[in-house]
C-alpha cells in the first residue's frame, strides 16, 4: 500500500529556505505562483541551480508527473513538493506517472515516485475555465468510480471510494475548490486498486485525437456516461453501490452533466478504429465487466 503524501499548509510552503528552492509552474499560473513564492523560477531542461535542495512543482497532472520522474530519476537529491492547479489527475498524490512519449503514454507506478508533499491552493479554483473544470470532474470522477468497481479492489479501497464518491456528490460539478483534495484522494485510492474501460479508451484514444482539443480528462468527461451505462447492466455493479450506500442514479446524474454529446459523437470514428487496441489496454482489462469485441455496438448505438 502506497505511502500518504504529506499535506502542507500554504504557510509552510511559503517559509522554504529561499537559497535552496526552485519553483517550476505551469504558464497558466506561473505569475501567481511567483508572486506568492518569491522562489526562484526554473523549468525542466535548464541546469539545477547547485544549491538546489527543493524543487516545487505547481501546474496541471502532465507537469507534476515529468517533476515526479525528474526528480526519481535525474535529481534524487530534490524534495518534491507538488501544488496541483487544475483537479483531475491527481498526480499529486499518486504513486503513478503518465509520460507523454511518441505515439502513446508511458506509464510507470512506484512508491518512490510519490511527492515528499503537496500543498493545496484553493484560489486557484477561481482561475479554472468553467470546461477544463468539468473535463477535470470527470477525470477524477472516473478514477473514483474505476476504482470502487475495479475487480481489484479490497472492500477497504471500496469503502475508501464510496466516501469520495459522496464527498463529489455533495460538491457537484464545477468550480469548487473541494475537488483539489477530492480528486488527491480518487488518485491515491485508484492507484491501490486498477481503473477500467473509460481510462482503456481515454489512454488509447488520445494519440489519435487532437491533443490541442481532445486531452484525457475531455475524453473521461465525455465517457463517463457511456461506460457506465454499460456497466450498470450486470447485476453486481448496481448491488455494490446499494452495498455501499451509493446512488447509481446519482452517478448517472454526475455522468450526465459532464457528457457532452456532440464530443461523443465526434470522438467514435477514432473509438470504432481504435477498439482492438482498447480491449488489448490494461486497464480494460481490469474493468467492472468483461469487455468484448461486439460491445463496440454499444457504444456506437449510444449516440
Amino acid at each position: 500500500m502506497a505511502r500518504a503524501v504529506e499535506v502542507w499548509p500554504l504557510d509552510r510552503v511559503r517559509e522554504l529556505d529561499r537559497r535552496s528552492t526552485i519553483v517550476w509552474a505551469s504558464p497558466s499560473v506561473a505569475a501567481m505562483i511567483h508572486d506568492t513564492f518569491p522562489f526562484t523560477p526554473w523549468i525542466l531542461g535548464q541546469p539545477l541551480p547547485e544549491n538546489a535542495r527543493t524543487l516545487i512543482a505547481a501546474g496541471g497532472g502532465t507537469l507534476i508527473d515529468e517533476a515526479k520522474r525528474f526528480v526519481h530519476d535525474d535529481a534524487p537529491q530534490l524534495r518534491l513538493i507538488a501544488i496541483p492547479s487544475i483537479w483531475g489527475s491527481g498526480a499529486e498524490a499518486a504513486p503513478v506517472v503518465v509520460l507523454n512519449r511518441g505515439a502513446g503514454k508511458e506509464i510507470r507506478m512506484d512508491d518512490a515516485y510519490l511527492p515528499h508533499a503537496r500543498a493545496v491552493w484553493p484560489e486557484l479554483a477561481a482561475t479554472i475555465p468553467r470546461e477544463r473544470a468539468l473535463e477535470a470532474c470527470g477525470d477524477a470522477w472516473a478514477h473514483a468510480l474505476e476504482g470502487f468497481l475495479s475487480p481489484l479492489a479490497s472492500p477497504g479501497v471500496r469503502d475508501d471510494a464510496a466516501e469520495i464518491m459522496r464527498g463529489m456528490l455533495e460538491a457537484g460539478v464545477g468550480n469548487d475548490a473541494r475537488w483539489f483534495e477530492l480528486s488527491s484522494r480518487a488518485a491515491a485510492m485508484q492507484a491501490r486498486s486498477s481503473v477500467g474501460l473509460i481510462h482503456g479508451i481515454a489512454h488509447t484514444l488520445e494519440p489519435a485525437m487532437n491533443a490541442a482539443v481532445w486531452g484525457h480528462a475531455r475524453l473521461c468527461a465525455t465517457y463517463m456516461r457511456p461506460v457506465f451505462v454499460y456497466d450498470r447492466r450486470a447485476e453486481k455493479v448496481p448491488a455494490l453501490l446499494r452495498e455501499h450506500d451509493l446512488s447509481a442514479d446519482a452517478i448517472t446524474g454526475a455522468a450526465e452533466s459532464l457528457f457532452d454529446a456532440g464530443h461523443y459523437r465526434q470522438s467514435l470514428p477514432a473509438l470504432e478504429s481504435a477498439w482492438p487496441s482498447v480491449l488489448r489496454d490494461r486497464c480494460t482489462r481490469t474493468n467492472a465487466v468483461l469487455v468484448r469485441q461486439t460491445d463496440l455496438q454499444f457504444f456506437l448505438d449510444f449516440a
